[in-house]
C-alpha cells in the first residue's frame, strides 16, 4: 500500500498561514489571500502528486480552480481555501484558518461558485437532520439526539443580512444562537466536535465552503445536507453546465466528498479550534488540525518553524 501523504499536506496549510498572518490587521484582504495562496502552492508543488484544483481561491493567480499543482505522482482532487476569513485577517479579528481537502481523482463534486443552503451537525445528530423540514423541527430533532431541550443547544449562524429570517426562526424555536463573522467551515467543524458547546451550523454559504465542510465532516463522522441556492438564471445554467440537472437536489456530505478524504487546517488567527500564528524573533509557531479517513485519525499538531539554520531561540512548551 502506498504511503499516505496526509501529514505532508499540513506543510501547505502551514505555509499559507505563515504568509497570510503577516497581513493581520492591515486592511488588505486580497493581499492576505494572495500571500497565503502563494505559500500554499509552493508547498503543494513539492509533493509527489498531480493535483487538480476543483475548489480554489477567488482571486489571484496561484490556486485558481482548474489549475494543477504537485511535482508529479498520484492523481488527486483538491479543494483549497488559502484563508477562510480573509476579512477577519484584514480586520485583525479571530477565527481565520488556512485549509484544504484532498480526495481521489473525481471524488470531489465540482459545483459553480454560488450560494448553498446548508445544515451541519456532529455524529450524534447525523441521521436526524432534514433540510426540507422547518427549522424548528430540525432544532428539536438535534436537541433530542443530545437528550436536551432546544434551549440547551447552540446554533451557529453566519452574521449576514440574508440570515435575518433564519435567525428569527431559530429564536422562535427556542435555541441559543451564536453569530459568527466569518468562517462557515470552521463553524461546521465546531458543531461536529464535542466540548465546544456548539451543536449545529446552519445558513446560506458558498459552494466552495460546502465541499470543504463535507470533507471535514466525513473525517469527523458528522453529517450535512446542502442545496444550491441560485439567485440568477445564469447560475441555474451554470449548475446545468457541470452536470447538476436538478438544482433543488439536496446533497449529503458523501455526495460532495466521496471516498477516503483528507482534511487539513492551520490557524491564521486565534479561534475556538486552533491558535493563530505566533511570530517570534527567529521562528513562528503554528497550530494545525489533520484528519484522514485512510489513516483513521484526527490529529492536532503544534509546529515551530525556524527562519534560519542557526537556531538561537529556545523551544518552549505550548502554554
Amino acid at each position: 500500500m502506498a504511503k499516505c501523504l496526509c501529514t505532508q499536506y499540513a506543510r501547505a496549510t502551514e505555509w499559507a498561514a505563515l504568509a497570510g498572518a503577516r497581513w493581520l490587521g492591515r486592511a488588505d484582504e486580497e493581499a492576505a489571500e494572495d500571500a497565503a495562496a502563494s505559500g500554499m502552492k509552493a508547498a503543494l508543488d513539492e509533493l509527489p502528486i498531480e493535483g487538480r484544483i476543483v475548489i480554489g481561491a477567488r482571486t489571484g493567480e496561484f490556486v485558481l480552480p482548474g489549475g494543477t499543482v504537485g511535482s508529479g505522482g498520484a492523481r488527486v482532487d483538491l479543494a483549497l481555501d488559502p484563508i477562510e476569513g480573509r476579512g477577519v485577517v484584514a480586520r485583525g479579528g479571530v477565527g481565520a484558518m488556512a485549509m484544504l481537502a484532498v480526495a481521489d481523482e473525481g471524488a470531489l463534486l465540482q459545483l459553480p461558485d454560488m450560494y448553498m443552503r446548508t445544515i451541519a451537525v456532529g455524529p450524534r445528530a447525523r441521521g436526524v437532520i432534514d433540510l426540507d423540514r422547518p427549522v424548528a423541527e430540525n432544532v428539536q430533532k438535534v436537541a433530542e439526539s443530545f437528550g436536551r431541550q432546544p434551549l440547551d443547544i447552540t446554533a451557529l449562524v453566519l452574521d449576514r443580512p440574508r440570515h435575518h429570517d433564519l435567525i428569527e426562526e431559530l429564536r422562535s424555536a427556542g435555541t441559543r444562537i451564536k453569530l459568527v463573522g466569518d468562517g462557515t467551515v470552521t463553524a461546521s467543524i465546531s458543531a461536529a466536535i464535542r466540548g465546544t458547546n456548539d451543536h449545529l451550523a446552519i445558513g446560506i454559504g458558498g459552494t466552495r465552503q460546502a465541499v470543504l465542510t463535507a470533507a471535514a465532516l466525513r473525517c469527523l463522522g458528522g453529517g450535512m445536507q446542502a442545496q444550491l441556492w441560485p439567485t440568477t438564471r445564469s447560475q441555474i445554467e451554470g449548475a446545468h453546465g457541470v452536470g447538476v440537472e436538478d438544482v433543488a437536489h439536496v446533497f449529503t456530505e458523501e455526495e460532495l466528498a466521496q471516498g477516503d478524504v483528507i482534511f487539513v487546517a492551520t490557524g491564521v488567527t486565534n479561534g475556538d479550534l486552533l491558535r493563530g500564528v505566533r511570530f517570534m524573533a527567529d521562528s513562528a509557531r503554528t497550530h494545525s488540525l489533520i484528519m484522514c479517513m485512510r489513516c483513521n485519525w484526527v490529529r492536532f499538531t503544534d509546529g515551530i518553524h525556524f527562519f534560519a539554520r542557526e537556531r538561537r531561540e529556545e523551544v518552549r512548551l505550548l502554554g
